[in-house]
């Protein structure tokens, strides 16, 4: 298949990309820069000049493609505070992506969250039912999915695959990483509350395959989730840190959490553990990285 893939230079782009080529599938990438460009070409894939919003781009792109796999969406304006505005542009790209595929039954293939369940771990079931209202809002991105899982109707082989809150690996520029530099400069590895909160995990190179697999079998509408570690507690997280640090290992309460974690308090302050039971099941999907402890404790993080 000749393969449209955003977010094809990213964190989990530039693992999926060579597992597209290696199956022998012909890649383009959507590359926002020169340095984006060559990071393609010097991976064997073809690269196409534009960003989200470049509307024709994603329109005329995707109609030339057998697939498409959405990975691309604005965390530089979200971290700042914007996530609304991130969340937008993502509904305005897929939309034009969708307008090229309509009727085509090519696959269409999506990132997305898990969502947070309180009390329980969340599934592929949770989380769906969101309307117009919610897109407006801080779910707007996950409204954005379920109206791509609505594309089955138009004809859009469209799936989901919900990404845990870290995906690490060698080179994580994620929460994990935030994480480790907070530690370091604050000299104490900090857990919100008690600790206990949960988050789920996976390595980036199992999360590529995931994707990989909904584009060349995923069922019309369906929801992955491409969860390793179903939730680990955040006082575990920070233990490793911490001891690879030399730095004490404290609770921060929740009212001092905004002054210790930033932008990152919030997300700490869910219990948001998932399963991934009916992925398995469904795509034969066996996830063989590295945990996250396992991973975090290696040197990457810490060099």
């Amino acid at each position: 298949m000749r393969v449209f893939v955003t977010g094809a230079s990213g964190w989990i782009g530039s693992a999926v990309v060579p597992l597209l080529i290696g199956a022998g599938h012909q890649v383009v990438g959507l590359a926002r820069s020169d340095a984006s460009a060559a990071t393609l070409a010097s991976a064997g894939a073809e690269a196409v000049r534009g960003t989200l919003d470049d509307l024709d781009i994603l329109r005329g792109t995707a109609a030339a493609s057998d697939g498409v796999i959405h990975l691309a969406f604005k965390h530089d304006i979200a971290f700042s505070g914007d996530f609304r505005g991130a969340a937008e542009a993502d509904r305005r790209g897929v939309q034009a992506i969708a307008e090229a595929l309509a009727g085509t039954g090519r696959p269409f293939v999506i990132a997305s969250g898990t969502p947070a369940e309180p009390g329980r771990v969340a599934t592929e079931g949770d989380g769906h039912g969101l309307g117009p209202a919610q897109a407006a809002g801080p779910q707007g991105r996950a409204a954005t999915s379920e109206w791509v899982l609505s594309l089955t109707s138009r004809g859009v082989r469209s799936s989901v695959v919900r990404l845990p809150r870290t995906v690490h690996g060698d080179g994580d520029p994620g929460f994990i990483a935030a994480l480790v530099r907070i530690a370091r400069d604050k000299g104490v590895s900090g857990y919100f509350g008690d600790g206990t909160n949960r988050w789920p995990a996976v390595h980036r190179l199992d999360a590529a395959h995931l994707f990989h697999l909904a584009l060349e079998k995923a069922p019309a509408g369906s929801t992955l989730h491409a969860v390793a570690d179903e939730g680990v507690p955040l006082r575990d997280i920070a233990e490793v840190i911490g001891r690879h640090l030399n730095v004490p290992v404290a609770p921060v309460s929740p009212e001092a959490a905004a002054e210790h974690f930033a932008w990152l308090a919030s997300i700490l302050a869910a219990d948001q553990p998932a399963s991934n039971t009916l992925t398995r099941e469904l795509m034969g999907w066996q996830p063989t990285q590295p945990g996250l402890i396992a991973d975090l404790d290696k040197d990457h993080y810490f060099g």
